[in-house]
């Protein structure tokens, strides 16, 4: 009867094991060294924002903590080879290498990780992209308008590895990079109701007049949108015209 209770408790008590097993996660992000517009690819011209709801940082310890999750020290990286090859190469230019360890969550549980990497546009550009203005002051020649803003990083995004029967990476990145393009300025319209009270105006062959196109520059968001199931302890690559992904999942024996 006691072997019977022992095996009960046994089989009750194997849902708990299995949910306490770890993972080892290391991601490499990448930027491919390209101008974007001279590429054959369709960009539009905006992107809706990322929702980072409930979204942590990898230097946020309470996060960490509150989802079981911790970084890892430089001697469990095992990707190193990889990185050096694409440090070597020219077209390419890393901007994260990073390991940390988490549980086998499910996706509405498992920690999502805010990423962000690489050059800070935050004293060239708004975060709509826009190009901050300069004026003039003729006493202290030109002056770049003075505002305190967040960091705005050249790679910005969110990242989530998730078990859902299987191991699963999403990610909603946004590579950042100046370009330029075009803006319609309409030109003032003629007011005819005040020309026609002054007699001296007269109106001959009136035509429509196009609006104006200028051009301007402005930091325009490349988005990397990919869901992949991973397979543990392979290394798995993410690819995107601009930019790529390599991780590697491994179970923590």
């Amino acid at each position: 009867m006691k072997k019977l209770v022992f095996l009960l408790l046994f089989i009750i008590a194997l849902p708990s094991f299995a949910a306490e097993r770890q993972f080892d996660i290391e991601l490499i992000v990448f930027k491919r060294t390209v101008d974007p517009e001279k590429l054959s690819e369709s960009w539009p011209s905006a992107m809706p924002p990322i929702d980072f709801t409930n979204v942590g940082t990898f230097e946020n310890s309470e996060y960490r903590q509150r989802k079981g999750v911790s970084i890892r020290g430089y001697d469990e990286y095992q990707l190193l080879n990889q990185v050096e090859r694409l440090k070597k190469h020219a077209g390419f230019q890393v901007l994260m290498h990073k390991v940390w360890r988490q549980g086998d969550n499910g996706k509405a549980s498992a920690p999502k990780f805010r990423i962000r990497a690489g050059k800070d546009y935050s004293k060239s550009y708004n975060p709509d992209g826009s190009q901050k203005i300069t004026f003039t002051d003729n006493s202290a020649g030109t002056i770049q308008e003075q505002t305190i803003d967040n960091p705005l990083y050249e790679l910005d995004g969110e990242l989530q590895v998730y078990v859902q029967h299987y191991l699963f990476l999403e990610t909603t990145l946004d590579l950042k990079a100046p370009g330029v393009r075009e803006v319609f300025l309409e030109d003032k319209k003629l007011d005819l109701t005040e020309a026609e009270t002054d007699n001296n105006v007269q109106f001959g062959d009136l035509k429509e007049v196009s609006p104006t196109i200028q051009e301007e520059r402005f930091l325009k968001s490349y988005r990397m949108e990919q869901k992949r199931r991973i397979r543990s302890s392979e290394t798995h690559y993410l690819d995107h015209p601009l930019m790529g992904i390599i991780v590697q999942i491994r179970r923590v024996p």
